[in-house]
């Protein structure tokens, strides 16, 4: 599953910077998260650190990205391939 930024959003600015994947992205008037990129923080962290840190609780499960926790782990191990893949110009 990934998650997704309600318009209950402050744009405090807390939530990005603890994104591990940096999935999360200030979108048109309130931060988004790429669920591409969002795997609930599984790979890195027990918990979504952008639902810890969220003072508002906006930050609920996308219904439209239903993954398992499987999924979540090869959406993780793709995206660190993709991290140290090399870079040919």
């Amino acid at each position: 599953m990934a998650l997704i930024i309600t318009d209950e959003c402050i744009n405090c600015d807390v939530c990005e910077p603890e994104c591990p994947n940096e999935a999360i992205y200030l979108g048109v008037e309130i931060y988004q998260i790429d669920p591409h990129k969002c795997t609930e923080c599984v790979g890195h962290f027990d918990e979504p650190q952008c639902v810890q840190v969220c003072p508002v609780a906006c930050i609920p499960i996308d219904p439209q990205f239903v993954e398992d926790r499987e999924t979540l782990w090869q959406k993780y191990r793709r995206l660190q391939l993709e991290l140290t893949k090399p870079v040919v110009l």
